[in-house]
């Protein structure tokens, strides 16, 4: 049974399943255009996820040769791994922020064990023990790295601008840069009258980074070139903002359901995070590496039960964390500390 369900206006909503995975599927949109049928998102280059993709679009009375583009949130597999497949099978256009592409890019030069040796290597500067960095290595010296997601993904021919409108006969689909869950990440502002009227500014595809149950994760692990200190939380709170002021009648996020309060959820978001960075200020009473702050942090489960993959994304998000309360004069770095140690003000 293929999961359609109609948003009204030309647009639609296909459920494609990402393996083994608790978030269980991406939610792929389907917006109808004068040129033909665009999707935003793709979701994860998997067979079964691929029978979903073409059976839904089946339900539509469309095939995958018809879609004339591809609109991309972000570069994440579960957002952007089918698109290669759809161009091959179409002949579309897939489009992307220009700094999303460059990790795309940069992820389809390196060798894949490089990606390996820069995450065991930012593990241990911020104090993950020996037997956490140890598989990594193993990893690395055993070559079994080329099962890593997104190591083939498709190179966008088309740059996402921010603040203007897409190329889509017939459709107000307008651009908002919304960087922090990855560096490009786009929300697009559908400027049309909601089609059940209902009150506010249109409807705006939000990703990941609006969800109305789930705190996106913002990590700081992207880049293994890049050594400028970037600051995705600060960013990511910044743009949740924005989202928040442009008053839309309706969410429609890659995950999860359609709400309509935007403005809200965006509420609800700043001060999970602002209570999140107040408990860290209360741990860090004493120094503490941000991997001894993951551990002391409150997850879904507690820290024995999470598994290595998912420590390394607790510990990126703990050390984002970090980062932006030295940024806010909050908490700073112990000087001469190796792993270092970071403490309230």
């Amino acid at each position: 049974m293929n999961q359609v369900t109609g948003h009204g206006g030309g647009v639609w909503s296909l459920r494609v399943p990402i393996p083994d995975n608790p978030l269980g599927h991406t939610l792929v949109h389907v917006v109808d255009t004068d040129r033909g049928p665009v999707l935003i998102d793709t979701g994860w280059d998997d067979p079964a996820s691929w029978s979903e993709l073409t059976g839904g679009l089946d339900a539509l009375g469309l095939s995958v040769r018809d879609v004339r583009g591809v609109v991309i949130t972000h570069h994440h597999p579960d957002h952007h791994g089918l698109s290669g497949r759809v161009r091959e099978e179409s002949g579309a256009w897939i489009a992307m922020h220009a700094a999303d592409t460059a990790v795309v890019r940069r992820t389809r030069a390196s060798e894949p064990g490089a990606w390996l040796d820069y995450l065991a290597h930012k593990l241990a500067a911020v104090g993950a023990p020996e037997e956490h960095t140890a598989p990594l290595r193993a990893a690395r010296s055993s070559g079994r790295v080329r099962t890593l997601p997104g190591l083939r993904s498709a190179l966008p021919d088309r740059e996402i601008v921010p603040g203007e409108l897409l190329d889509l006969a017939g459709r107000r689909l307008r651009a908002i840069w919304t960087p922090g869950h990855t560096p490009g990440h786009v929300c697009l502002h559908l400027e049309e009258e909601h089609p059940a009227r209902l009150p506010g500014h249109g409807r705006l595809f939000s990703g990941d980074h609006l969800l109305p149950g789930i705190s996106p994760h913002i990590g700081l692990y992207e880049d293994p070139d890049d050594a400028t200190v970037t600051d995705p939380l600060g960013d990511y709170l910044d743009s949740l903002e924005r989202i928040g002021r442009l008053g839309v009648a309706e969410v429609l996020p890659a995950h999860q359901y359609a709400f309509p309060d935007a403005a809200g959820r965006v509420r609800e978001l700043l001060d999970h995070h602002e209570e999140r960075l107040t408990g860290l200020l209360a741990l860090l009473a004493t120094p503490l590496t941000p991997w001894q702050l993951a551990e002391r942090m409150e997850w879904n489960r507690p820290w024995e039960q999470i598994p290595h993959g998912s420590r390394n994304i607790a510990v990126s998000e703990a050390e984002a964390h970090v980062r932006r309360l030295v940024k806010q004069g909050r908490a700073e770095a112990v000087a001469g500390t190796d792993p270092v140690t970071y403490v309230a003000v």
